[in-house]
């Protein structure tokens, strides 16, 4: 049996952000995306900016191909299939589960906070706005 949703009911989610920490030790970061994922929906999807001119302002020497290739990455790994590498046999949850673990990295993400939506796409459009855009 195929479990319905009404598009009206509103279901929990789960996000972080994605941010560049340029120089670790000085903790000053820029945030690059958010990431959202809906168990209810079995959906990981994410949004990301890459602000090169705050990125550099934090360090002139940042590499911005790396933290290019680590946001590419993280849209890979939430697109699922090939593009997620190893963790392409992972379910949206795992794989939300593995990028929200802490690191110490340029890129890394923030931590995990919930809410409550009807409308995954809009959630993710309105916490890009209001924290990344």
């Amino acid at each position: 049996m195929t479990e319905r949703h009404d598009m009206t009911e509103r279901h929990d989610y789960e996000y972080a952000v994605i941010r560049a920490v340029p120089r670790v030790e000085r903790g000053e970061c820029v945030n690059l995306g958010v990431l959202l994922y809906c168990r209810w929906r079995e959906e990981l999807v994410v949004r990301t900016l890459l602000p090169e001119a705050k990125l550099l302002a934090l360090d002139p020497a940042v590499d911005l191909d790396a933290v290019a290739r680590a946001l590419r990455g993280i849209e890979g790994i939430c697109a699922g299939g090939p593009a997620a590498g190893p963790a392409a046999g992972d379910s949206p949850g795992q794989r939300f589960r593995w990028l929200t673990a802490p690191r110490s990295a340029v890129v890394q993400p923030g931590p995990v906070h919930t809410g409550l939506t009807a409308d995954p796409a809009a959630e993710l459009a309105r916490l890009f706005a209001q924290l990344v855009a």
